[in-house]
């Protein structure tokens, strides 16, 4: 069975990093699916879930709030500002950001402030979607 390395980091850690049979994860132009010996690609990721299959069959599910993504034939690489690992999201917390996003939005008296806000809001609702897929699979 082939593998390929997985590394995902955040500005204040290393999330995940193990072999994987096969790594999901939203690309910015639509959902990637990147398997052992894959082509060399660099490319913006969106908010959501990077779903990693391991190597010993189980799965690993982490939240980032977009970033960059490399693949190498032999490793892919996940930077994020934001990366939360699955067991790690809270949904209280994250429907009281998402709830202060949207106050944000409409009370945004620039465009810089409706941008910011607008920004939030998306980061938030892939959260919410993240933890619910997440949840599903457990």
């Amino acid at each position: 069975m082939s593998t390929i390395q997985v590394e995902v980091v955040s500005a204040e850690e290393s999330i995940f990093s193990g072999p994987a049979k096969f790594v999901a994860l939203p690309g910015e132009s639509g959902e990637l699916g990147i398997l052992p010996g894959h082509i060399p690609l660099i490319t913006r990721i969106r908010p959501g879930a990077v779903r990693i299959e391991k190597a010993d069959g189980g799965e690993e599910f982490v939240f980032v709030a977009g970033g960059i993504l490399e693949v190498q034939p032999k490793l892919v690489t996940v930077l994020s500002d934001t990366a939360i690992r699955g067991k790690d999201l809270d949904e209280a917390k994250a429907n009281d950001a998402r709830k202060a996003a949207e106050e944000a939005l409409k009370n945004a008296k620039s465009d810089v402030d409706l941008a910011k806000a607008t920004s939030e809001l998306a980061v938030m609702a892939a959260q919410i979607a993240a933890l619910r897929k997440y949840r599903q699979k457990k």
